[in-house]
Order: C-alpha cells, then structure tokens, then sequence
C-alpha cells in the first residue's frame, strides 16, 4: 500500500457579480449590515479559485488526480456555471442562498465533491479579493 499522501492545487478565475442581501430584513437592515455589497445594481468580483485535493500517490499513474481531469471538472461545474453571470439572477445555486464568498465557497466544494472520487480530500480557497479570501472545509480546533 502506498502511503505517500500528496496535496496537489489547481488555481482557476472567474468573474461574477452579486447583491449581497437578506430578503426578510429592510432595506435599512441591508444597507447597515452589508453597505455598499447590497447595491440595488449588484457588484462584480474576479473571484480567484484554489481547489486543493490530497491523497495518495496512484502507484500506476505517479498521480494524485490528473490535473487535467480536474480542470475540466472545474470547468464543468464552477465556471460554466457562475463565470461572467450575475449570480443572484442567473444561477440555481444562489437563487435562494446569499451569495457571500463563504457560501459560495461551500457550493463549489459541494459541486466538486459529488464528482471526486471519495478516497480524496478536498478543500477551497476562494479569493473575493486581493486581501479577501475564505477556505472550506476549515478545520476545527
């Protein structure tokens, strides 16, 4: 059995914009609590993307996963889906859900998920912004 665990990371971008609001608060609830992020005309990000997966080597391939396996299932399920899209108006995903970098984070990690094999461990980086960025799954201390 091999136990060389390895960490491999794709980086991918995309551009989305959002309105970060809560339906069952006011308006002045909105604009208190999330400011300019609740503009009436939404907002747009570069949003940078890490997927991180990790397991071990495949003895056959020298692989983790093949990065271009990967690519094109981040293609697939993140960029086809949320890249040049206002994500509040045009995306299942975020039709009900505040499009926060957090939430958005834990749908791509879900999305992704459901396509990786399991014996992988998988994380996500997103970054909203330079200076921005969240990670999920985080761990617990």
């Amino acid at each position: 059995m091999n136990h060389n665990r390895v960490t491999v990371f794709r980086k991918e971008h995309f551009n989305a914009a959002h309105r970060l609001n809560n339906p069952s608060w006011t308006a002045a609830e909105n604009k208190a609590v999330f400011g300019l992020c609740n503009n009436d005309n939404y907002h747009g990000h570069n949003y940078e993307l890490i997927v991180q997966v990790t397991g071990e080597i495949n003895p056959e391939t020298g692989y983790v996963v093949d990065l271009k396996i990967l690519s094109d299932l981040i293609k697939q399920q993140v960029l086809d889906k949320f890249d040049h899209k206002n994500l509040n108006l045009d995306t299942v995903e975020f039709k009900n859900l505040n499009p926060t970098a957090e939430n958005i984070a834990v749908v791509i990690y879900d999305l992704l998920r459901a396509k990786l094999d399991q014996q992988l461990d998988l994380k996500i980086r997103l970054h909203e912004t330079e200076r921005n960025f969240v990670e999920y799954p985080s761990e617990r201390r």
